[in-house]
């Protein structure tokens, strides 16, 4: 298994299932970890060191075991269930080859640092329907630098970007506490 390193000063990590900023609403246990994790280096760290004209990334969720997919499969039911992956096929998360993230800007907060960011100043692409021009400007910018270093986004959600080949790694089952 190869671990990356991820840059500080162009990645910031918000894991949300770490708290209740999820489509469950609340924490999951042992759903938090790193994101570039196993399986060929992990998306999460095979993710621009920034992203372009003064960003970074804010990653939210990247590598996450089999059993955290059976849990999320076991925790919803209904319309929550086109959130999740069906544990019998597995998820692209589970493989390391998917990444959920968005853009940090570098120059707030005093600049060249995401680790000092606020959350509400980084969660520039969620507020579409405040500002659409902009948010849309920034989240085609995010796809473009994102399709340059091999990703592809995913059709309906603009924040989850898979890795080329992801199909064929293997579904990994190897909790967080095993890999730090």
């Amino acid at each position: 298994m190869e671990l990356v390193k991820l840059d500080p000063i162009f990645i910031e990590l918000d894991i949300r299932y770490a708290g209740s900023n999820n489509f469950l609403g609340k924490p999951v246990p042992g759903g938090a970890g790193v994101p570039a994790a196993a399986g060929g280096g992990g998306a999460g760290g095979r993710a621009p060191r920034a992203a372009a004209d003064g960003y970074g990334l804010l990653i939210h969720d990247g590598y996450r075991p089999w059993a955290i997919t059976k849990l999320f499969w076991d925790m919803t039911s209904g319309f929550q269930r086109e959130f999740v992956a069906d544990p019998k096929s597995g998820s692209k998360h589970n493989r390391g080859r998917a990444v959920d993230l968005t853009m940090a800007d570098l120059a707030l907060n005093g600049g060249g640092d995401a680790r000092r960011l606020r959350r509400d100043d980084t969660a520039l692409l969620s507020r579409l329907h405040r500002r659409p021009t902009e948010a849309r400007a920034k989240r085609d910018l995010l796809r473009r630098v994102m399709e340059r270093h091999g990703f592809t986004v995913e059709p309906n959600e603009w924040w989850h970007f898979n890795y080329r080949d992801w199909e064929q790694y293997p579904i990994l089952d190897i909790p967080f506490s095993a890999i730090r």
